[in-house]
């Protein structure tokens, strides 16, 4: 069963990523804390360690999953093509909205990372709440594709 590895916020655009334990994930707020997190269709931002990996492996360089600054860093788990889809972390669940696009920003970390996150989702993918509540680090993960 796939489990939340990691959880992480923003106060402000271009700041510091904080990692958490724990958090509240609310309807109007996203990851609490996070500047990102208003209704709309970046609310909280999730990717898998597996592709943080594999683009990792591409640049030839092992850096913290925490440079991507996604929210929620979760493993074993298919994201490609999951539009609409649910994602259920603990109590909290979450709709895909959209695929993730890496921007600029990430070659400014490392050099080639923005094209390394291009394939299969490597990016990760944009989720708004439906289900707001409280995550831990080792919550399980489950994804629910809506046909």
């Amino acid at each position: 069963m796939p489990r939340l590895l990691g959880i992480a916020r923003k106060a402000k655009k271009r700041s510091p990523v904080e990692e958490l334990n724990e958090a509240e994930v609310s309807l109007d707020f996203g990851v609490d804390g996070d500047w990102r997190g208003k209704p709309g269709k970046r609310q909280v931002t999730l990717m898998t360690s597996a592709s943080w990996q594999a683009a990792c492996d591409e640049v030839g360089e092992d850096l913290s999953w925490t440079v991507r600054r996604a929210n929620l860093l979760v493993d074993d788990l298919d994201l490609r093509e999951s539009y609409g889809g649910q994602i259920r972390v603990g109590d909290v669940c979450l709709e895909v909205v959209e695929e993730t696009k890496p921007c600029h920003r990430m070659d400014e970390q490392r050099p080639g990372l923005t094209e390394a996150l291009r394939p299969d989702w490597r990016g990760g993918v944009c989720c708004r709440v439906v289900r707001a509540g409280r995550i831990r680090i080792g919550d399980t993960v489950e994804m629910a594709l809506v046909e």
